[in-house]
């Protein structure tokens, strides 16, 4: 009989446990969790080892730190200490890709088109007949010649210029993004790690662009009492800090870094749990974390709508459901002309992979 047939699950069936692959993928996660620390990490191991028996009897956790010693995933200095190395950190963005991306598999090759048709890089759907200008490597020879044959029969073959074909071309453009990360205390206040699921997003979002985006640009910018500039490779050592929520400073260098970026697609992501609290006046900082207040308010405010002003749309994602910080986040997205997402922190790499893709799409002018 056809069909399909079904039998009892026998966990002794399934792989036997314990393999370096294995323990890779949960070396690799837990090191976001410890800030890159592949010390502690390997001490959270060999606590999961003995209450959940991750390894076996001929492949044991001494067997694994050899691996990823041989294999080039940790280094040891000669005091004793180890760290990982730049193969690891790849690693890690990887794995954060096929995590939180895992849809991409689905997705089609190619760039991102904007939609301006005409003598661009990738054939679209759209046919025109030949004009002055056209260079030949646009024209439908197929589709031309089907043309000649009916418009001058097939007996007598002519092919004259009225007969040509033009396949219109999408222009592809580029992106510059910059993603600015929330690094104040709340984001691990009432027992909840909003960090880690931000820093995941943030190295899948570059490795995303790294291998199927090569020519867009992704800087990160982190925001607390100041706001600077980290590079890729210090994602996973990133922590949160005894800081308030500068959201303006934040802007402020995002604004810069895409000033100096050459194309016509540029835009902010914006990743914060809060309200803004806090500025520097005259090298002094001004803080108040009681409510809104109204001076940090207006001046983010100010910052939100010169991002306008320089055609710069900031989308911010919401991990917070408070509804006053909520009305200020629309309140600030209706200033900038920009987006709002209010995401679990499940969502919140589904979030940012979709209006990436979407916005890559336009060519904001």
């Amino acid at each position: 009989m056809r069909g399909y047939h079904f039998s009892d699950f026998v966990p002794g069936d399934s792989p036997q446990k314990g393999g370096f692959e294995e323990l890779l993928k949960l070396f690799t996660q837990l090191l976001n969790y410890t800030a890159g620390d592949p010390g502690e990490t390997l001490a959270w191991m060999n606590e999961l080892d003995k209450k959940y028996n991750l390894t076996n009897n001929e492949y044991g956790m001494g067997d694994f730190i050899d691996e990823l010693k041989e294999k080039g995933y940790i280094k040891e200095d000669p005091s004793g200490s180890i760290s990982i190395t730049a193969k690891t950190e790849q690693t890690i963005r990887k794995s954060a890709l096929e995590e939180i991306f895992g849809k991409l598999k689905k997705a089609g090759k190619g760039n991102h088109n904007s939609n301006i048709s005409g003598l661009g890089e990738e054939k679209n759907a759209d046919r025109r007949e030949f004009a002055f200008g056209d260079s030949l490597d646009q024209i439908d020879m197929t589709a031309s010649i089907q043309n000649a044959q009916i418009n001058h029969g097939i007996g007598n073959f002519t092919l004259t210029e009225r007969d040509l074909e033009v396949e219109e071309k999408d222009y592809k453009t580029l992106t510059s993004t910059v993603l600015m990360i929330d690094i104040s205390h709340s984001m691990i206040l009432y027992g909840e790690d909003r960090i880690t699921p931000a820093k995941k997003v943030a190295m899948a979002l570059a490795e995303l662009i790294r291998t199927r985006y090569p020519k867009d640009t992704l800087d990160i910018v982190v925001f607390g009492n100041d706001a600077w500039p980290i590079e890729v490779k210090d994602l996973p050592y990133l922590q949160v800090g005894p800081y308030h929520t500068n959201t303006y400073a934040g802007l402020e260098l995002a604004t810069d870094i895409l000033r100096r970026r050459k194309t016509h697609n540029k835009q902010i992501f914006m990743i914060t749990d809060g309200k803004p609290t806090c500025l520097k006046e005259n090298g002094r900082y001004y803080k108040n974390s009681m409510g809104l207040d109204r001076k940090v308010i207006n001046k983010t405010l100010n910052m939100a709508a010169q991002c306008k002003r320089l055609q710069i749309p900031i989308t911010t994602f919401m991990i917070a459901k408070d509804p006053y910080l909520q009305q200020f986040v629309r309140e600030f997205t209706q200033t900038n002309g920009g987006k709002a997402f209010y995401s679990s922190l499940n969502g919140l790499g589904e979030y940012i992979f979709e209006d990436y893709i979407k916005n890559r799409r336009k060519t904001f002018r």
